[in-house]
C-alpha cells in the first residue's frame, strides 16, 4: 500500500485482441494526455510478455527500434509514444517483460526466499508481475497508472499478465481499476458491412480468463454506427457508450482529438469515480497539429541505415522529424536509403544529389559501414547539412581521419580491431567484461559545451545531458591531430574527457553526437538539434533552388 498521507493510484488496464498492430500504445498514450491535460498526474507503463530480459539484445528487424530512459532500461519502442505524448521522462520501472519477471522469481527462489516451496505460475509469477504494476502508483507520484499489456489476448505468453490483472481488479476495489480492451472491427468490402464477430470472440477469450472489459475501443476504417454499437454492447456486457470509435488518422497526434470526442476520458473517470471538472486544455497540442498540417515548405532528409526496411527500427528519429518540422512549419519528407547500396562511391554522387540534408542513423556492426562513410564524405565535400548519431559520428571520424588528416586504414576496433588508426576504440575498462549488455554505456550522462561552437549556439547553453546506447568511444589520443585538421570536438563528458560532439570547421552545418538527440524529442519540447538540422537543410533547399531558378532564367 502507499505510505500514509499520499495519494492512491488508480489502475487503468490496456489490452488488446483479433490482432496485434492495433495500437496500444497509441490508445493508452492518448487517454494518458487527455487525463494530463485535465490537470491529472498520469504515467504510463508496458508489461511484455516476451522472455528476454529486455530489447536490449533483439535485432532491429525483431522488435523495432531499442528505446533507452534516462537511468539505462533498454526498453519497447512504446515507452517513446509515452514520453512523446506526455512530455515526461520514464525509467525502468515502466516497461517490464516475462523474462524479467521469471528472472525475479527464480533468483529469489535460489535465494532460499520461498523456503522451500514449490514455486508456481500462480501465486508466485502473478505476484512479482503484480508488484511490478503496483510499483509507480505506490510512490505517491501519480492520480492514474496506466498499464498496457502486450501481445494479444488468447496468446499463451500474455496469460498470467491477463491472471494478474483479474486478481488485481479484486484486491484494489471496483472502483480502482478500469480495464480497456483494444479490438478489431473489419470491414467486409464484399458485403458493404463492419464485422462484429471477431470483437465478440475476442472478448470471450478475454472474459474466460475471468476479465470483463470495462471499455472497449474499436479500430475501424469506417465510422461506427449506432447499430453496431448498440449490437456491441449487447454481445460483450458493456453500455453503449462505453463503446469508443477508433477510426483510422491521418497521424498518430491526430488520436488525443478523436479520443476526446468520442469521451474516452469522460467515460474513464466516471468508471473510476474521479469527479474533473477541468476542461482539457489542449490549445498547444493543436497548435502543433495546425503547423504538422499546413506547413509553409518542404525538404527532403536522406535517412541513411542498415534497418530501413523496417521503418520502426528509427522511429524516434522519424517522430523528432515530425517535431522539428511542424516546429518550422516544413515539411519533412525522409528518403530511407540503405547504407549496402551507397558502397561504390561512383554511385554516391547520383543517389544523394537531391537531398537537402543528409542523417546517418545509430547501429551496430560492419554491415553497410562503408556506406555511411561514402554518403558522410558527399555531405562533407559538398556542403550538404548533416547530423551524425552514434555511430553515424563514429563514421564521421572515420571519414574524416581517412579522407583529410590521411590514414586511409582508420577505422573502429568494433570493425577492424587491428587497424593501424582505432579513432574509434573502447575503453581500457570495457575491455574484460564479457556480458554484451555490460560493455555499453546506457542512459543519460552530461556534456559540457564549447562556448565557441555550433553546438552552444543550437542549445543555448554550455551544460547539457543525453541519453546514450553505445559500446565504443573516439580515441582521445586523437583529439588533437582532429581539432587541427578541422573536425573539433565542441562537447566533452566532464566526468571521464569523452567525446560527446564533433563540429566540422567552414562548413554550412556538420554535426556528429555520441548520444541519441532523437530519444529526447517530444511534441511539446522538439530537441533543438533536430529543429537546427531541419532549418538548415531548409536554408540548403533554397538555395538550391535559388540557383535553379537563376540558371534557367540566363
Amino acid at each position: 500500500m502507499a505510505p500514509s498521507g499520499q495519494k492512491t493510484a488508480k489502475y487503468i488496464f490496456v489490452t488488446g485482441g483479433v490482432t496485434s498492430s492495433l495500437g496500444k500504445g497509441i490508445i493508452a498514450s492518448s487517454l494518458a494526455k487527455l487525463l494530463q491535460s485535465r490537470g491529472l498526474s498520469v504515467t504510463i507503463q508496458k508489461f511484455d510478455p516476451y522472455i528476454n530480459i529486455d530489447p536490449g539484445t533483439l535485432n532491429p528487424y525483431e522488435h523495432g527500434e531499442c528505446y533507452v530512459t534516462d537511468d539505462g532500461a533498454e526498453t519497447d519502442l512504446d515507452l517513446g509514444h509515452y514520453e512523446r505524448f506526455l512530455n515526461i521522462r520514464t525509467s525502468q520501472a515502466n516497461n517490464v517483460t516475462t523474462g524479467r519477471i521469471y528472472n525475479n522469481v527464480i533468483t529469489r527462489e535460489r535465494k532460499g526466499d520461498f523456503l522451500g516451496r514449490t514455486v508456481q505460475v500462480v501465486p508466485h509469477i502473478t505476484d512479482e508481475i503484480k508488484r511490478n504494476i503496483r510499483l509507480l502508483g505506490e510512490t505517491g507520484e501519480y492520480d492514474i497508472i496506466i498499464t498496457e499489456i502486450g501481445g494479444c489476448v488468447g496468446d499463451i505468453e500474455s496469460l498470467p499478465f491477463v491472471e494478474a490483472v483479474r486478481q488485481l481488479k479484486f484486491e484494489l476495489g471496483e472502483k480502482d481499476t478500469l480495464v480497456i480492451h483494444l479490438t478489431l472491427i473489419p470491414y467486409l468490402a464484399s458485403a458493404g458491412e463492419l464485422k462484429t464477430k471477431p470483437t465478440q470472440h475476442s472478448v470471450r477469450m478475454l472474459l474466460e480468463n475471468g476479465v470483463q472489459p470495462d471499455i472497449i475501443v474499436c479500430r475501424t476504417e469506417h465510422p461506427l454506427p449506432n447499430d453496431i454499437r448498440r449490437k456491441i454492447a449487447l454481445f460483450c456486457n458493456v453500455q453503449v457508450n462505453s463503446v469508443i470509435e477508433a477510426i483510422d488518422a491521418d497521424t498518430i497526434y491526430d488520436v488525443p482529438l478523436l479520443m476526446r470526442k468520442e469521451k474516452l476520458d469522460q467515460r474513464a473517470l466516471y468508471m473510476l469515480d474521479l469527479y474533473n471538472d477541468q476542461d482539457a486544455d489542449l490549445d498547444s497540442w493543436k497548435e502543433f497539429l495546425s503547423h504538422l498540417k499546413n506547413p509553409t515548405d518542404a525538404i527532403t532528409i536522406g535517412l541513411i541505415g542498415k534497418y530501413v526496411e523496417l521503418r520502426d527500427a528509427y522511429k524516434s528519429i522519424a517522430e523528432a522529424f515530425i517535431h522539428a518540422g511542424a516546429k518550422n512549419e516544413c515539411k519533412v519528407n525522409i528518403e530511407w536509403i540503405q547504407s549496402e547500396t551507397l558502397g561504390d562511391y561512383e554511385q554516391v554522387t547520383e543517389r544523394l544529389r537531391d537531398l537537402d540534408g543528409i542523417l546517418v542513423a545509430p547501429g551496430f556492426g560492419e554491415r553497410g559501414i562503408e556506406g555511411k562513410i561514402n554518403a558522410i564524405r558527399y555531405a562533407r565535400e559538398n556542403g550538404v547539412p548533416f547530423l551524425g548519431i552514434c555511430l553515424g559520428m563514429q563514421c564521421a571520424c572515420i571519414e574524416f581521419a581517412r579522407n583529410v588528416i590521411g590514414w586511409p586504414e582508420a577505422h573502429s576496433a568494433e570493425m577492424n580491431p587491428n587497424a593501424s588508426h582505432r579513432v574509434i576504440d573502447m575503453m581500457e575498462s570495457q575491455k574484460k567484461v564479457t556480458n554484451k549488455g555490460g560493455t555499453m554505456r546506457l542512459g543519460a550522462y552530461p556534456c559540457k559545451i564549447r562556448k565557441d561552437s555550433l553546438a552552444f549556439q543550437i542549445y543555448g547553453k554550455t551544460q547539457v545531458s543525453e541519453r546514450h546506447r553505445h559500446r565504443y568511444e573516439f580515441n582521445n589520443e586523437y583529439l588533437n591531430q582532429f581539432e587541427k585538421a578541422g573536425l573539433v570536438p565542441t562537447g566533452i563528458n566532464p566526468e571521464t574527457g569523452l567525446v560527446e560532439i564533433v563540429e566540422l570547421k567552414n562548413h554550412p552545418w556538420f554535426v556528429g553526437v555520441q548520444f541519441h538527440p532523437e530519444l529526447r524529442s517530444t511534441v511539446m519540447d522538439p530537441h533543438p538539434l533536430f529543429v537546427n538540422f531541419v532549418r538548415a537543410s531548409q536554408v540548403n533547399s533554397q538555395d538550391k533552388r535559388l540557383v535553379d531558378s537563376t540558371a534557367n532564367i540566363g
